[in-house]
């Protein structure tokens, strides 16, 4: 039975899982979800990661693509990561364990997404005779991920946002702009990572240009991006449930919200979880909204956890349509509220916390664990695990952190707490020699435009 997915802000038609896929932002301005959420699968008998991930995320697929086309696609994509269980699941202490998802070609989570999302835009793309543009907004991770995901594909180019000013990692802006390919771009935007978000979404609004350079998207307001997320919730769960009896809190360090959010819809799925840790640095939006059921941006503020410097997470609309009865025009009024006022009441999900931790507290939480467990943890990794001794109230269940990305992405703040600095994997080891190629734009809708219809290569 075909899926069909509808906006969130509820003036768009319903569009199949492809045209879902290729379209990123609805064009009321909401994001695409699935018309209802289906159940889990019987997965007895799978244990390969790709056989999990083709059995959780076919019926979000089916009709779009044949089977034995999404499982070799599915099968390619994590061939690509360089450990056997592709997220393996390590214990940490006698309650935590840490889902390591950066085990992929950029050395972050985002791949575990990208490297299928990309598989299937050229699936789709090439089958239809198209190409694409995609347009990304990165706060420091997603750019690579996206990157490293179209490289060298002849149905997309992809041109990656980043806000200007070392508010991302000197590993991970090298990430993006030493890579040498003509469909691949890194542009340096003035302002924040929210002001990248937002100029993205404009460009996603003005429709002649859309259609122009035919734009889509790979941030995570592209439903793929959830979907595939999905799977490592159900793996971990799985996993614990098998060392432990019981089901997991997730603690998971959050920015723009959609790598919870998939934890969200795996629960929705059936998955059981015993709840969900939002765990935040001093941009603690998501935090305080939990705490007080108030929505209230205030300036972003840098911090050694970059790819969590944001005020307005894109994929909150997801959660908060569906806390809103799956109601349209509510989910839209109360957006437009907060963008109007920049504060707003909204409803909070049952069986979630909130955490922050500021700079020297994550600090102290890298240095604990090299020297409890010799283990070294990214800064938005030690966010997630620091946040467990942070809230009063969460249940008494194993925990899972999410380890986003490699210490090595984030080099100068895990020598600081600890002393040590972690190596880049072998494929890096000489990044920082490496040429960079990089563009300026400012942050103005029309010099983004024209910068990438600049870009962009002729259509043949």
């Amino acid at each position: 039975m075909t899926l069909r997915y509808g906006s969130t802000r509820g003036d768009a038609p319903p569009l199949d899982f492809a045209d879902t896929m290729l379209t990123g932002l609805a064009p009321d301005g909401g994001l695409y979800v699935p018309a209802s959420f289906p159940a889990l699968p019987d997965l007895d008998g799978l244990e390969r990661y790709a056989d999990v991930a083709a059995a959780v995320m076919w019926p979000f697929v089916e009709g779009a693509i044949e089977r034995a086309a999404f499982e070799r696609i599915v099968e390619d994509a994590y061939a690509s990561f360089d450990h056997p269980d592709v997220v393996p699941l390590v214990p940490l202490d006698d309650r935590r364990w840490l889902l390591e998802l950066f085990h992929g070609p950029t050395i972050a989570f985002k791949d575990v997404a990208l490297q299928l999302v990309g598989r299937l835009f050229d699936h789709f793309l090439t089958e239809r005779g198209r190409r694409a543009t995609i347009l990304v907004a990165t706060s420091g991770d997603t750019g690579s991920a996206a990157m490293a995901a179209t490289v060298g594909r002849a149905a997309l180019d992809c041109v990656v946002l980043f806000p200007d000013g070392g508010r991302v990692s000197e590993v991970q802006r090298r990430q993006m702009t030493t890579i040498d390919a003509p469909n691949v771009h890194a542009v340096a935007a003035a302002g924040t990572f929210d002001d990248c978000q937002d100029l993205v979404k404009a460009a996603f609004a003005d429709r002649a240009f859309r259609d122009e350079v035919q734009l889509s998207a790979m941030n995570s307001i592209n439903w793929g991006r959830v979907m595939a997320q999905v799977v490592y919730y159900v793996t971990a769960a799985r996993a614990v449930r098998r060392e432990t009896g019981a089901a997991p809190v997730f603690s998971v360090p959050t920015g723009n919200f959609g790598n919870v959010l998939a934890g969200w819809v795996a629960q929705q799925m059936g998955l059981d979880v015993a709840g969900f840790l939002v765990a935040s640095n001093r941009n603690d939006i998501l935090t305080r909204w939990l705490e007080t059921g108030t929505l209230t941006a205030e300036p972003v503020v840098p911090t050694i956890s970059p790819s969590m410097d944001i005020q307005v997470s894109s994929n909150l609309e997801r959660l908060l349509f569906d806390l809103l009865g799956r109601d349209g025009s509510a989910t839209a009024e109360l957006l437009r509220e907060f963008r109007a006022a920049g504060h707003v009441d909204a409803p909070r999900p049952s069986g979630w916390w909130g955490a922050r931790l500021d700079d020297d507290a994550t600090r102290e939480t890298i240095a604990a664990q090299w020297a409890r467990h010799e283990v070294l943890l990214d800064p938005h990794t030690a966010v997630g695990v620091g946040a467990v001794d942070r809230v009063e109230g969460l249940p008494d269940a194993p925990v899972v952190c999410l380890a986003t990305a490699h210490p090595a992405k984030f080099p100068d703040a895990v020598e600081a707490a600890t002393g040590v600095r972690p190596a880049l994997p072998a494929h890096y080891a000489d990044l920082l020699d490496r040429p960079e190629r990089v563009e300026e734009v400012a942050a103005d809708l029309a010099a983004v435009e024209a910068l990438v219809r600049r870009l962009v290569r002729p259509a043949a």
